[in-house]
């Protein structure tokens, strides 16, 4: 248990306790099984990392990414700073009979794996929006970049911080966001969850659409799409140019490293 000056960059003490909390690992899959954006989003993985090859899970949870690749031929690696999660990874994995690399490390400190070594990357389930710190999720976004050879596709999901807009806590929150940006005392679109299961309530940064393309841009993507997604039975945000950076529930982002990197 690291004192809290000792916590990894961009990990909170909450998010550590999270992290290492074996309760949280067991039930996690069943908490998110009725969740339409589990099917929406690994498709969407699907289609733009093309054709199968080395791709790195960033946040890989308990593997639902990581394992469904593996059984399409492609070779994953998963990535997690949660040791319970890659626990259970392991053992879903090998009852499928499957052999899929688990890494235990913090997606925003990624130096010890090699440059340009991956086809693809990952990173769903608004994980970037757990990483404490824009500095962080800059590393994060850095990293996917330099683990990427030319031409290699990034897939990302993140919450919309404008969905707010349509509930009475979600406006407080945007207040909030106007009044750091004028102030200071905060970080724009940081939104604190319940505490839940005796440990701490966690952070969870909400993304306008300029600011996750231009997070991208800055790192030397380039955007191949950015698809709303929404709280509807299959995901999807009907009529997408009617308001649809206010009514997106969160987007999913697919990107390229240039060719020319």
């Amino acid at each position: 248990m690291p004192a809290d000056w000792q916590l990894p960059i961009g990990v909170s003490r909450s998010l550590w306790d999270y992290f290492h909390d074996p309760d949280t690992a067991r039930s996690y899959d069943s908490e998110l099984a009725d969740t339409p954006l589990l099917q929406v989003d690994r498709q969407f993985v699907f289609e733009h990392c093309q054709p199968s090859g080395r791709i790195i899970d960033l946040g890989c949870g308990t593997g639902r990414l990581s394992l469904a690749l593996a059984q399409r031929g492609y070779e994953p690696v998963a990535v997690d700073l949660s040791p319970e999660m890659l626990k259970v990874l392991g053992e879903k994995a090998a009852a499928l009979g499957l052999t899929v690399p688990r890494v235990c490390a913090n997606i925003a400190a990624l130096e010890m794996l090699a440059d340009a070594s991956f086809d693809h990357a990952a990173c769903l389930f608004s994980t970037l929006g757990l990483v404490v710190g824009a500095e962080a999720r800059r590393r994060v976004v850095g990293h996917a970049y330099r683990l990427l050879r030319p031409g290699g596709v990034f897939v990302l999901h993140v919450h919309n911080r404008w969905f707010n807009l349509w509930t009475w806590h979600g406006q407080r929150l945007l207040v909030n966001d106007l009044w750091c940006s004028w102030f200071g005392g905060g970080e724009p679109g940081d939104y604190e969850m319940p505490a839940r299961q005796g440990i701490g309530a966690l952070t969870m940064h909400l993304f306008t659409q300029s600011e996750i393309t231009s997070l991208f841009q800055a790192a030397g993507f380039e955007i191949i799409e950015v698809r709303p997604v929404s709280v509807n039975s299959d995901a999807r945000l009907s009529c997408p140019w009617w308001f649809g950076r206010l009514r997106a529930y969160g987007y999913l982002i697919a990107a390229r490293k240039p060719l020319a990197a």
